[in-house]
């Protein structure tokens, strides 16, 4: 499957960009209940919530319905304001965002309880439609300031311009075009202030041939109504665990065109079940929030991934740098890579994730691999305490959801394929992983479900 390479783009003359780059009035960006969102209608939501913007350089943008989302978004780009995406919704990570930012307000569609600092709440009417006059935005515009997601530490910053957006967008567009032959519909179960879902279900109706469901599914059923809700072809947003999830419900699907996977690895097993149960092709996505998507695969027929076109991967020991038209300056990534001949490349872990321990090597995530490989373990994740032991040896722990067996038959079945000195102790059996909405593991809530 080919990428979009950026000289392929048609970017405006000038300094400025179309706020929607396929602006057409009678264009469908969004669908509502089964109701079709025009891009006059778009604009006119657009215009109303701009007109009611304090002053400011950024606000944080936490809506909950995606519409609502794509209309704060777009509104605050028109005000030259930047949307604000800290890594999680609880009340310290707004905090800390809103002071990181002096002068930001929040920014919302429902009625919060308490409400965040500096609150501002509007609902998108969707009633009226736009003038038609083309909306403009600086090219080099900060459009977002997106955070890690604090699985590996502290959350970081991580400024988006919109030109470079622009770049990337194209890629993505370029894939999810090729899945479905031509314009297409987009249902998402991922938050759109999480990077992965801010480009799949918020930049390819701005930039690509993209509309989306404005909800934000979650169980089964409401996934398959959200996607009887769009015309086909239909394209689902979503996360390895979702997609175990869509897998274990049985419910069944309306046909699909694709299916997109991303924010953790997707195991091969768990694509070819959910390409032979849903009949269609499954793309896994890897990219970070430092350097947005910069690489696809058909996980469920290839290990190896595809880069986007000008894309460059140099591994070196703490990771790999990336260089990327769509990146102001390289940026190095934990992930560790081998480069293949044909230009694609391997994974090969995190150096975060590597072990040492007494000259003998491992790493976490084949550790992980191995616990849920075990019979009955249905979820689990193997991770390093921030502690010592005797020996000055951070110690190796487990989270595991395994109803019906104990900690020693686990240790046990493991024995088999790992090495005395990487079994993890502790190993505590919990009811639930403590993932966030995108399916992650934060760290502080491993360690503090550990703690618990």
């Amino acid at each position: 499957m080919s990428s979009v390479h950026p000289s392929q783009l048609d970017p405006m003359a000038g300094p400025w960009r179309a706020l929607l780059a396929r602006a057409s009035s009678q264009r469908i960006v969004a669908w509502h209940d089964g109701r079709p969102i025009s891009v006059a209608a778009f604009l006119a939501d657009v215009e109303a919530l701009a007109s009611r913007l304090p002053a400011a350089q950024a606000a944080v943008n936490l809506c909950e319905q995606r519409y609502a989302f794509l209309v704060a978004f777009a509104a605050l780009l028109v005000r030259g304001q930047a949307n604000l995406l800290p890594p999680s919704r609880a009340a310290r990570a707004i905090d800390e965002t809103l002071a990181a930012h002096p002068g930001s307000y929040t920014l919302g569609d429902a009625t919060l309880d308490p409400a965040p600092p500096h609150y501002l709440r509007f609902t998108p009417e969707s009633g009226s439609e736009h003038s038609g006059t083309p909306v403009l935005i600086a090219a080099d515009a900060l459009a977002a300031i997106g955070y890690t997601s604090g699985s590996t530490g502290v959350p970081r910053a991580n400024p988006k311009h919109w030109d470079k957006l622009a770049i990337s967008s194209a890629h993505n567009d370029a894939v999810l075009r090729g899945l479905a032959g031509g314009d297409y519909h987009v249902v998402a179960t991922v938050p759109p202030q999480h990077m992965y879902g801010l480009e799949f279900s918020v930049l390819l109706p701005l930039f690509g041939h993209a509309s989306v469901c404005a909800g934000k599914p979650f169980f089964a059923a409401d996934i398959a109504a959200a996607l009887e809700g769009l015309p086909a072809p239909r394209i689902l947003v979503t996360t390895p665990v979702h997609l175990r999830a869509l897998l274990d419900s049985g419910h069944p699907m309306p046909r699909l065109a694709g299916i997109v996977s991303a924010t953790a690895p997707l195991p091969q097993e768990l694509a070819e079940a959910a390409e032979a149960r849903f009949a269609a092709p499954v793309q896994e996505v890897f990219g970070s929030t430092e350097t947005c998507v910069i690489a696809h695969r058909r996980t469920a027929c290839e290990e190896a991934w595809t880069p986007y076109a000008g894309v460059v991967l140099h591994p070196q020991p703490d990771g790999t740098r990336v260089e990327a038209p769509q990146l102001l300056q390289p940026v190095v990534l934990a992930d560790v890579v081998e480069l293949l001949a044909d230009g694609r490349f391997r994974l090969r872990g995190r150096n975060t994730d590597l072990l040492e321990i007494a000259g003998k090597r491992a790493s976490l995530g084949d550790l992980t691999h191995r616990l849920l490989a075990v019979p009955g373990v249905r979820d689990g994740v193997v991770f390093q305490m921030d502690e010592t032991d005797a020996m000055g040896v951070r110690r190796i722990a487990a989270l595991v959801v395994a109803p019906g067996l104990d900690a020693g038959a686990i240790l046990d079945a493991l024995r088999h394929d790992v090495d005395p000195v990487f079994l993890p102790r502790p190993l505590k059996l919990v009811d639930a992983l403590p993932r966030n909405e995108t399916g992650k593991l934060p760290r502080m809530a491993l360690l503090s479900a550990m703690a618990g």
